[in-house]
């Protein structure tokens, strides 16, 4: 069941017209070779046609093989979204003509899905959560790429036959923030579990949202609008801008007495506009039926049992310890836990320092704040992934927090020193001891630079001592001006007040 959260609403004609969205989210699974032959699932960057083989080009008499390792990750992805995986998945064709489907249909499942019935829990405004529900994931192959030049359409079939795994949703997404918010988690479980690199520009995942309109009157009785299909979309920006323009454009067209088509639409993203494409095929006119090269794949519960046990630690879960368990506030937990990469670097910090005494969220905001500040001052702070290619270890920031926990040097020296370990990836105390920067803690120096203060400032030495105690701060301002910043705050102000108290 899904919580209760309200739709955008858009009000034409004096109607309120609410959202209602559907997902199917393709995914490129991450194997060395294609879905049903041994060419190289590499297709970016090569020489047209290069990575092909007669399987692939829909040669008369060429047997597909079917690849078990993108079995097993649409398998994985599924127990991670909770899905029931049936004991029976069927491959069929699906058939179409297209010039970049060479063989004149495509291998993909209809009603014999590898997962079924799962759900995706999605973070709301409010801090509530909503469930959008997965009918199925299921597996098939991709297609190839069609390039329009001049008067002249070239196809490379390189990507034909790469393993895709296609993700359908229920019409439970009410919001275009609610499906932003869909994607996002569903790619950082995608990321996590390691079949499919998130990368929507490059077409590693592509989505296409169906999208209709409806009145509260037809939401009472359980009625649909007629949907449309926004396809290829290939940026969560994209699918966001792309949904609030359609739920506009159809209310708009329903106020005006028109009506709504089942059709495939583009985005134009110059125009910020959807564009119609062409009319949208039922399943019947696919015409559906068994691939009968491939027999049914069997799935045991031992299969099931196996993959699961190499499931790793999901996002939410890694948040809900981190707050839990590590006592980290929850948007640091967020944030650390939307990348596994991140997630990692952070927990190799916690595990070098410790655990104790609040030192995880101590940990969380120097991460968060400070190392992805520099991070992204290096070009690098689109792709929190690129945290595994720093130069600081995570022991060196245990390392530097030590230092600083320890009044080694004040935390304006810290920033500074872990600034020139993301340079150089030299260790603290190395860049410490190199450049002086050690806290001054020594009395006799911080008495010799008091006293000099004093006779410089005599005025203001005067007034302090007849009582005036603001004055407290400027002369902790010069004691730290004089020592550039390296004079132990707190022995400092102690040195300070003893001197003022013995007449000094």
């Amino acid at each position: 069941m899904t919580s209760a959260r309200s739709a955008d609403l858009v009000t034409a004609g004096g109607i309120e017209w609410r959202l209602v969205v559907g997902m199917e989210v393709h995914a490129q699974v991450a194997t060395r070779s294609k879905m049903f032959c041994a060419c190289s699932a590499e297709y970016q960057g090569f020489a047209p046609n290069s990575h092909v083989c007669p399987v692939c080009l829909g040669m008369p008499g060429a047997m597909p093989v079917i690849n078990q390792r993108a079995v097993e990750a649409t398998i994985a992805t599924g127990l991670a979204l909770g899905c029931r995986i049936p004991d029976t998945a069927v491959f069929a064709r699906k058939n179409y003509t297209y010039p970049d489907l060479p063989k004149g249909y495509q291998i993909t499942q209809f009603e014999y899905p590898l997962c079924v019935d799962g759900r995706v829990d999605v973070p709301l405004p409010g801090g509530d959560t909503g469930a959008i529900r997965i009918r199925r994931a299921h597996l098939e192959e991709d297609t190839g790429k069609t390039t329009h030049e001049g008067g002249s359409s070239l196809v490379d079939l390189n990507r034909a036959g790469v393993p895709l795994m296609e993700i359908v949703t229920e019409a439970d997404i009410t919001s275009a923030e609610e499906a932003y918010g869909f994607l996002v988690r569903l790619r950082t479980i995608l990321r996590y579990l390691g079949v499919n690199s998130g990368d929507m520009e490059k077409g590693a995942l592509r989505c296409e949202p169906n999208i209709s309109v409806r009145t509260a009157e037809q939401a009472a009785r359980g009625e649909y609008g007629t949907k449309v299909e926004v396809k290829n979309l290939n940026s969560l920006r994209a699918v966001r801008a792309a949904i609030a323009f359609e739920h506009n454009r159809q209310a708009r067209v329903l106020a005006k007495g028109g009506s709504i088509e089942q059709v495939n639409m583009g985005w134009d993203e110059s125009r910020q506009i959807t564009v119609l494409q062409r009319s949208k095929e039922s399943s019947d006119d696919y015409r559906y039926f068994p691939e009968p090269d491939l027999p049914p794949l069997r799935i045991s519960p031992e299969d099931i049992a196996h993959i699961e046990a190499g499931l790793p630690e999901l996002v939410q879960a890694k948040e809900d310890r981190y707050v839990n368990d590590w006592g980290v506030r929850p948007a640091e937990a967020s944030l650390l836990a939307s990348e596994r990469p991140l997630a990692t670097w952070f927990e190799a910090a916690v595990a070098a320092w410790g655990g104790e005494d609040g030192k995880p969220q101590t940990m969380a905001l120097w991460v968060t704040t400070e190392l992805l500040a520099l991070l992204h001052r290096q070009g690098e702070g689109q792709d929190l992934r690129q945290i595994a290619d720093i130069r600081v270890q995570p022991h060196q920031l245990a390392d530097l927090l030590t230092a600083l926990a320890d009044r080694q040097i004040n935390n304006n020296t810290t920033k500074q020193v872990l600034a020139a370990m993301m340079e150089t990836g030299e260790d603290s105390h190395t860049i410490i001891e190199r450049e002086g920067l050690a806290l001054v803690s020594d009395t006799s120096m911080l008495d010799a630079a008091i006293l000099e203060i004093f006779e410089a400032n005599p005025d203001e030495h005067a007034r302090i001592q007849a009582g005036e105690m603001k004055l407290l701060g400027f002369f902790m301002g010069q004691v730290m001006k004089a020592t550039r910043g390296q004079a132990d705050p707190q022995t400092a102000r102690t040195r300070l007040q003893e001197l003022l108290g013995s007449g000094n």
